[in-house]
């Protein structure tokens, strides 16, 4: 007789975790790149916006800022700058662009996550608004402090016409160091913190919380629509916030030292020398660029987490 013999189940193979640190650098590194691609996809956009925004700032009165204008909208800027100066500088500005995304977007959006959980908010359950807000504005500040400079020789380049006033991205931190000091280097942070803290609560926090309540209320699977759709409600929200600061923020970075005072200065001598309509200067690139980079940026950066596993 036979005893019955006992078979022993295979041992199950268990993943081992990702540790804190290589996590938080996979979220970094995807936020980073992601960014950059959506940088490369929307940068035209993106500098028709900036001159759009700049011109008219030598004006001293609403009707001579409005006789003055250059360009007549988005497209005829697009055009106007391709037949001038080329098609390539619509391209101006995409090396310290990129240089900003890895810098900003790793900070910002990479650590979101990290920080969101060290206030309280764990994603189980009901989200946490106000947590979420907390966490957007500690790491968008947070990058502004560390990586201003990389915004200011962006904006500048993008704002040179046929006349540069840097020969590459190398140069322009040393003229602008050289010239100006850490100071010019810095040059609008405050704005800059003010506009990427309301950028990171309505973007970053928009998409979360329109992405987490829709998973907690079963209305769709994680996946690309629902990434879709969160990235197209927090594209066009974070414009409508974020525009007034945006112009603010250009027209003081771009001027010579001494044009302002400080950065109210420039929004008062905005506001009585164009007008309530100035500080939406640029809104429809601003919304084409801003809402197109936020949908390709929150696609590719779910996406390269998803295949990166983090």
């Amino acid at each position: 007789m036979v005893a019955n013999q006992q078979t022993t189940p295979a041992p199950v193979m268990v993943e081992p975790a990702k540790s804190y640190f290589t996590t938080t650098f996979i979220k970094m590194f995807s936020a980073g790149t992601a960014a950059s691609i959506a940088e490369i996809t929307t940068i035209p956009i993106d500098t028709a916006k900036v001159r759009l925004q700049i011109q008219g700032e030598s004006s001293t009165s609403i009707a001579e800022a409005r006789s003055s204008l250059k360009y007549r909208g988005m497209i005829h800027c697009i055009f106007t700058i391709s037949k001038e100066e080329g098609f390539s500088s619509l391209y101006r500005g995409l090396v310290p662009g990129i240089q900003r995304q890895y810098c900003f977007c790793g900070v910002r959006i990479g650590l979101y996550d990290h920080v969101r959980k060290m206030y309280g908010d764990t994603s189980q359950g009901k989200p946490k608004l106000l947590v979420k807000i907390a966490a957007s504005i500690t790491t968008a500040s947070s990058a502004v402090l560390m990586f201003q400079p990389t915004e200011v020789v962006k904006i500048r380049m993008q704002a040179a016409g046929k006349k540069l006033r840097y020969t590459g991205t190398l140069n322009a931190y040393q003229t602008i160091f050289r010239q100006e000091g850490l100071k010019g280097l810095w040059r609008g942070t405050s704005t800059n913190v003010t506009r990427l803290s309301l950028v990171n609560c309505t973007e970053i926090v928009i998409y979360d919380y329109i992405k987490s309540y829709a998973l907690y209320k079963n209305w769709m699977q994680d996946g690309v629509p629902l990434h879709f759709v969160s990235a197209l409600g927090a594209g066009f929200i974070t414009v409508m916030v974020a525009s007034p600061v945006d112009v603010v923020k250009t027209r003081y970075m771009n001027s010579a030292t001494g044009s302002y005072k400080n950065p109210i200065h420039c929004a008062v001598s905005l506001l009585k020398n164009n007008g309530v309509t100035a500080f939406y200067k640029g809104f429809i690139p601003s919304f084409t660029r801003l809402g197109s980079w936020t949908i390709v940026f929150f696609l590719s950066y779910e996406q390269i987490k998803k295949y990166l596993n983090a």
